[in-house]
């Protein structure tokens, strides 16, 4: 019953002097995560893009056309407030993120966090804690 994913991984390429993987490819990693946990989904998720610590500097991120965004200062470029229904709207593809990202790269991981099979499906729950993980690595609109 072990269900784990690893975002990112793949061949690894050469781009110069540096290691890059290649970027995520969400239809061949719908495997779902057992942890419902925000921190466990940023980091089988969006860590591989968007860096440990949400920077954008993740190991995938030289691999991709768009600058991977910074996910620490989303509240600080919205006034100070974390735009939590735009947030979520992002993760399960509801609102295009084309204009923000470049391209299409970035999977919308939202729609795996459903498990059919299960008896109660955890989903909203899985989006819900990414979303509040998200909200609580943002660093003061001060700094």
């Amino acid at each position: 019953m072990s269900a784990t994913v690893v975002a990112g991984a793949g061949a690894k390429t050469q781009a110069g002097s540096q290691t890059t993987q290649k970027p995520p490819d969400p239809e061949k990693q719908l495997t779902l995560i057992r942890s419902i946990e925000g921190m466990d989904l940023y980091r089988a998720y969006c860590g591989s893009c968007h860096g440990k610590n949400g920077k954008g500097n993740g190991p995938v991120a030289p691999a991709l056309k768009a600058t991977v965004p910074d996910l620490t200062v989303i509240a600080k470029n919205n006034r100070g407030q974390f735009p939590e229904a735009r947030v979520r709207s992002i993760l399960t593809g509801e609102e295009g993120i084309t204009a923000s990202h470049g391209s299409r790269e970035m999977p919308v991981w939202g729609r795996i966090f459903h498990d059919e099979k299960a008896p109660v499906d955890l989903g909203p729950v899985r989006l819900n804690n990414l979303v509040n993980y998200l909200e609580s690595i943002q660093v003061s609109a001060k700094t």
